[in-house]
């Protein structure tokens, strides 16, 4: 398993410096749904197999809810089996943070958002090994996803090269 780090300051192609670009937006929290808010702020887990994405299959980029950071591809989901979305690793390194989590009895990488300090699940080293062994398990509740068609007009076209060898949809299971 990796090292638990601090996330670097990082900069886009239009030379802002992601921490600026992204950030933890008060209004964003606002709009959040009781469960959406329970899950980022208050780091609650969401129920397994009764979550938005964990059977979604579609091409596109996972977002921080509350920051909009880049956190996941389509590219980089597998199916974990275990009801929430798994991803082998983030779109960059150092828009996730990992934190010791010794709750409920037991010691657990919690990741976060770096910029938004969202709690977006746990990390694991169950994941596959071709991909480096890796599991980050996901709360949905935590993510907003842009579909690759509409990552341009979104924002976030500078992310469309993460798919050049991926499928732009991918099957439905």
């Amino acid at each position: 398993m990796k090292a638990i780090r601090e996330s670097p300051k990082c900069v886009s192609s239009e030379g802002v410096a992601m921490s600026e670009k992204y950030v933890k937006d008060q209004e964003a929290i606002s709009r959040l749904t009781p469960h959406q808010y329970s899950v980022t702020q208050e780091s609650a887990t969401e129920p397994a197999f009764r979550n938005e994405f964990w059977d979604h299959h579609e091409a596109g980029l996972y977002v921080d809810i509350v920051s909009g950071e880049p956190l996941f591809t389509s590219t980089k989901k597998f199916d974990s089996g275990c009801g929430w979305p798994s991803f082998t690793a983030p779109v960059e390194s150092g828009n996730v943070v990992e934190l010791k989590d010794r709750s409920f009895g037991m010691t657990r990488v919690e990741v976060r958002s770096a910029n938004g300090d969202s709690h977006l699940g746990h990390l694991f080293d169950d994941g596959p090994k071709e991909e480096g062994g890796l599991r980050y398990c996901i709360n949905s509740a935590a993510l907003r996803f842009i579909p690759y068609d509409e990552l341009d007009a979104s924002g976030y076209g500078d992310y469309k090269h993460l798919f050049d060898t991926a499928p732009k949809e991918e099957a439905s299971q």
